[in-house]
């Protein structure tokens, strides 16, 4: 029998890679942290001793010497919805080639998480939790965190007072909507634009009060009557029956600007095949986040832009920062919106 398939019936452990490698045990553990000095022939070596035994390291010993689990938890309204897999998945990507997995848990349809669950996540001890949701309130969080810092993202308002800080730590990641917004409302005021409607996402989501508070402030500021507000979801479905709603029973608009981009999709379609009205000739739409799908040529939207590999760079840095010095104060991260100008507008 030869000494790989006797090697096959346990599990290979690093004293056995040590030991065919002419090395000391630590070394081993070196080998599979790439930030650690080691010369790179003896690195080669003990990865190729260990890939022939077939050995992995133990990530839960790893993680009680080290104290790090290399475990990042995401906490996320929806997995389904385009933004965010498309957020998801870009996200993942980069925390894999981090060295980090990830664990992902779903909020109530109302934000708010199960107590429950938050125990379950505290039983993997991630070095770091990403909350995309302001429901599960940091002083909530944090007592079910050992020494992980929450990250959040948060959507502040131009010129608004910065609270002082209370309560437990936590990182935060702000997107400014303001500059994306105010280069949408030049450009449909450049048009000729005067009635502008609101389509809505969900009434607790933040992101969505955020600009609607922004869009006011911002036609505000350029003269502009305020904008008429239209429910919505940030579904399609919602968007595409408000939008028939506005046009046959209120007063339509002149432009329709979104929560997103889907809600925007689903304006376009209520326009163009329900209420037989041109865009942009009639009327014009503005979509935000700016998804993969908002430049495919049936929608060719104009849409305010979250620059995705910006966001993921920046939850990456604050991670990492925060890995690297565990007892400083709430460390931020600040990214800015843009408009992308498509075939909506005109």
């Amino acid at each position: 029998m030869s000494e790989g398939a006797g090697v096959s019936r346990g599990r290979a452990t690093a004293e056995m890679v040590a030991e065919r490698a002419k090395v000391s045990r630590v070394a081993v553990s070196r080998a599979f942290n790439p930030h650690t000095s080691l010369k790179p022939e003896k690195r080669e070596l003990i990865l190729r001793i260990a890939q022939e035994l077939n050995y992995t390291p133990d990530r839960a010993a790893r993680a009680l010497v080290s104290g790090r689990t290399h475990l990042v938890g995401v906490i996320v309204p929806d997995v389904c919805s385009n933004w965010e897999s498309q957020e998801i998945d870009a996200l993942t990507t980069a925390l894999q080639a981090e060295g980090f997995a990830t664990l992902l848990f779903k909020t109530r349809t109302d934000y708010s998480m199960d107590e429950q669950l938050l125990a379950y996540m505290r039983g993997f001890n991630p070095d770091s939790v990403i909350a995309f949701v302001e429901n599960v309130k940091p002083k909530t969080l944090t007592r079910f965190l050992d020494r992980a810092v929450p990250i959040y993202v948060d959507y502040p308002l131009a010129g608004e007072a910065e609270a002082p800080e209370s309560g437990p730590l936590f990182d935060r990641l702000n997107i400014l909507q303001h500059d994306g917004i105010d280069q949408a409302v030049a450009l449909l005021q450049g048009y000729g634009v005067r009635r502008i409607a609101y389509l809505s996402g969900l009434d607790k989501s933040r992101a969505s009060i955020a600009r609607e508070t922004t869009l006011r402030q911002v036609m505000a500021e350029r003269g502009m009557a305020a904008p008429i507000v239209i429910q919505g979801d940030f579904g399609y479905d919602a968007a595409f029956q408000s939008t028939i709603d506005l046009f046959r029973v209120g007063e339509g608009a002149d432009a329709i600007f979104a929560a997103n981009d889907v809600s925007a999709f689903g304006a376009l379609d209520a326009l163009k095949h329900e209420l037989n009205l041109r865009v942009p000739q009639d009327v014009s739409v503005v979509g935000f986040d700016d998804i993969a799908q908002s430049h495919w040529k049936s929608y060719n939207l104009t849409t305010v832009k979250f620059d995705l590999e910006a966001r993921v760079r920046a939850l990456v840095r604050l991670i990492l920062r925060r890995l690297n010095n565990p007892q400083a104060p709430g460390l931020e991260e600040t990214l800015n919106t843009r408009l992308v100008v498509r075939g909506t507008v005109g």
